[in-house]
């Protein structure tokens, strides 16, 4: 019995290790920083997928309808680069600059709606995050994902096709 029980221990102690060696890590990837430049902002859509203040906390007042998130487009207007930003009560936009690869708003314009809540919320929270220093990288998957960092809060926005 002594023996049987130094086999059987043997044995699992030979298959664990085994199965540990064989074991693969889940594909943790660091983020792949790349440089901005007009023409990948301008190839895709920016889909606002988290917007987190420094405390941690969602900010709130830009994922009250989750059906229609804040879309920020990128384009080239008659050699001007504009940004719009969609999904907002009011129509907004701005002209933007690459400087050495860093994005510049300039001059955001606005309608002046007297728009209810949440979307006046919404309009007054967009403004906010679109000013800061954006980084582009890539997730897990491969997409594209903008993230614009400011005193107040960190937002990141995914890539999806015009």
């Amino acid at each position: 019995m002594k023996n049987m029980t130094k086999v059987m221990m043997a044995g699992v102690l030979a298959v664990g290790t085994l199965a540990a060696g064989c074991q693969t890590t889940p594909g943790v990837t660091a983020p792949t920083t790349q440089n901005i430049t007009t023409n990948t902002l301008e190839a895709y859509n920016w889909q606002l997928v988290d917007a987190k203040r420094t405390n941690g906390q969602q900010v709130s007042q830009l994922f009250f309808n989750p059906s229609k998130p804040l879309t920020l487009n990128f384009m080239n207007v008659n050699g001007e680069h504009r940004v719009t930003y969609m999904n907002t009560c009011n129509n907004m936009g701005a002209q933007y600059q690459v400087v050495n690869g860093n994005v510049q708003i300039q001059n955001s314009l606005s309608t002046m709606m007297a728009c209810p809540e949440p979307q006046a919320s919404f309009d007054t929270a967009t403004l906010a995050t679109v000013q800061g220093n954006y980084s582009l990288s890539k997730n897990a998957k491969n997409t594209p994902i903008l993230t614009i960092t400011n005193a107040n809060q960190v937002a990141q926005f995914q890539a999806v096709n015009k």
